[in-house]
């Protein structure tokens, strides 16, 4: 006597799954992204957020390189008007002068 198969429960379930989704090749293919895309230690929210990051490190790369060039060209400045500097950084005069400061407008 030939036995009959037991009815499955799952059986009406599996058969309101798509064809391609019963293949095993597809679950695993469909569980590897979603480990690499969610449950990765790269995952995709991850590399976003250092993508980000990198993107503002460059910004303020950028923006130092401007205040190194901006300094070197003050000290250029410096270097060519020693005497100017010091008198109007720091109000010294010769021991026969006077020094009357006005203040900027702007400065106030």
């Amino acid at each position: 006597m030939a036995r009959k198969p037991a009815n499955n429960p799952f059986e009406s379930l599996l058969k309101q799954v798509p064809k391609p989704l019963r293949n095993k090749y597809v679950l695993t293919l469909l569980a590897f992204l979603a480990i690499l895309l969610v449950l990765d230690k790269h995952d995709l929210y991850t590399q976003w957020k250092l993508h980000k990051s990198v993107k503002q490190l460059e910004k303020d790369k950028e923006y130092y390189h401007e205040k190194i060039n901006e300094a070197n060209r003050d000290k250029d400045v410096i270097e060519n008007n020693q005497e100017r500097f010091a008198r109007e950084s720091y109000q010294m005069h010769k021991s026969d002068e006077e020094v009357f400061v006005i203040p900027d407008e702007d400065e106030k």
